[in-house]
């Protein structure tokens, strides 16, 4: 999701949750994304994992942005949408389970996401994952920017 304010564009990207991102900022940020089952439209994985993990229903115009290959080696693909929070957006992010502390024993849940923020451009190329901001160069040469 973007959104304009003025000539400036702003990215919504979304935190990991769980104890291995906490103390993570610059370059752990990520687009809303999940995992594809085979023979599944694309598309519509995205539309469901936005939804999942932000808990608001996207819509609008969607840009594809085509994919990209992460550091371990994570194919990623993208689209993008014009959009904005709702003034009443509160996180609804699904969980998962872990054993946390390692070897404790103790199985803990912890949000997918646990923080979502528009950033300005500039911004936003600094959090994001490295190999994502591919997707914000495509977004700029989608929009004519």
């Amino acid at each position: 999701m973007f959104r304009r304010k003025g000539d400036e564009l702003e990215l919504l990207l979304v935190h990991p949750g769980g104890p291995f991102f906490a103390r993570k900022d610059e370059g752990a940020w990520t687009i809303p994304k999940g995992e594809v089952a085979p023979d599944e439209d694309l598309l519509t994985r995205a539309q469901v994992e936005f939804q999942e993990e932000l808990g608001i229903q996207p819509h609008g115009n969607w840009m594809e942005l085509g994919s990209i290959k992460q550091k371990g080696g994570k194919t990623v693909q993208a689209w993008a949408f014009e959009g904005d929070l709702p003034d009443s957006f509160k996180l609804k992010s699904n969980t998962f389970e872990m054993e946390w502390p390692p070897h404790s024993g103790k199985l803990k849940h912890f949000p997918e996401i646990d923080r979502a923020e528009f950033f300005a451009e500039e911004v936003a190329r600094r959090k994001i994952n490295p190999a994502q901001t591919a997707f914000v160069d495509r977004l700029r040469a989608a929009l004519g920017r």
